[in-house]
């Protein structure tokens, strides 16, 4: 790559991505230059004969070389766009997905009437990681406060990290906390995106995911479905009145999920799809409050 333009080092990027056997190797080729180099999205055109010097390849290099190990592009950049936000990541914390907004934006609506009702909106996001829900929260919904729940304490610091970036830690709090166990106190909206994957299923997971996910963001137990049972059984004693709890699920468990709420004295009220056309969503409220 010496002495290589912009223009040639991204194509030399897709090549030797595309000859790893990365999938979409011109889209991550595109996306670590770009991030690394703090370029703009218009760059590669604008910029593209403009040849790189010694410490731009050295870092380059570097991150092809991560990425054809499998190690993920935003975990590369150490960081990723969330709805509105710029999220860090740790190696504590499962990295922010594109579907996962869709559990944000269903629940803005029903924030912006409770603060429009009451003045505000109390926020409970258990399993907080990067706090990527629970910020895209705050920051959507200006009167609205929140609490990230985590059992990992570097997950914890990142997620009041972000708080920080984000221009919201002065609604935010964290609490380390296995469920509600050390949760106090009631909340109008309780929201969570656990771990649903299968244990047996864990091993066979990407290398992308299962190298550099945690797997306490990631192991749902026997049937993926250990978190929702905890989280059903706490809910009730930390529920406002006609207050809301949300999941992100997995695109098999609409049914079992549903169950377990039903057994707890909730009520589904909305579902979701994701970007791919499964189930990914679900909002319930108390049984008979519908």
């Amino acid at each position: 790559m010496s002495g290589a333009t912009l223009a040639e080092a991204l194509a030399a990027a897709r090549r030797r991505l595309s000859e790893a056997g990365i999938a979409d190797a011109a889209q991550d080729a595109r996306l670590l230059i770009a991030g690394i180099l703090r370029l703009s999205s218009t760059a590669f055109v604008t910029d593209g004969g403009r040849v790189l010097d010694a410490s731009e390849r050295a870092v380059i290099e570097d991150a092809l070389a991560r990425r054809v190990a499998r190690e993920p592009v935003h975990r590369i950049l150490g960081r990723r766009a969330f709805s509105r936000l710029d999220l860090m990541l740790s190696p504590e914390t499962l990295e922010p997905r594109p579907d996962t907004e869709i559990l944000v934006d269903a629940l803005v609506p029903h924030a912006q009437r409770m603060v429009a009702e009451k003045g505000t909106c109390r926020i409970l996001d258990l399993g907080t990681g990067t706090g990527a829900i629970c910020l895209a929260l705050l920051d959507l919904v200006p009167g609205a406060t929140g609490i990230g729940a985590d059992l990992s304490p570097g997950a914890l610091e990142t997620a009041r990290r972000n708080a920080d970036i984000n221009g919201v830690a002065d609604r935010f709090e964290t609490v380390e906390s296995d469920w509600f166990a050390a949760v106090s106190g009631a909340f109008d909206i309780i929201v969570s995106n656990p771990p649903y994957i299968v244990r047996s299923v864990v091993g066979t997971l990407d290398e992308d995911v299962r190298l550099h996910d945690p797997i306490l963001a990631l192991d749902g137990g026997d049937d993926g479905l250990d978190a929702y049972r905890a989280i059903a059984a706490g809910a009730d004693a930390h529920l406002r009145e006609n207050g809301l709890v949300a999941y992100e699920i997995g695109y098999d468990q609409k049914d079992q999920v549903t169950a377990i709420m039903r057994e707890q004295g909730f009520a589904r009220i909305e579902a979701l799809k994701d970007l791919g056309g499964n189930d990914r969503v679900l909002v319930f409220t108390r049984a008979g409050t519908v």
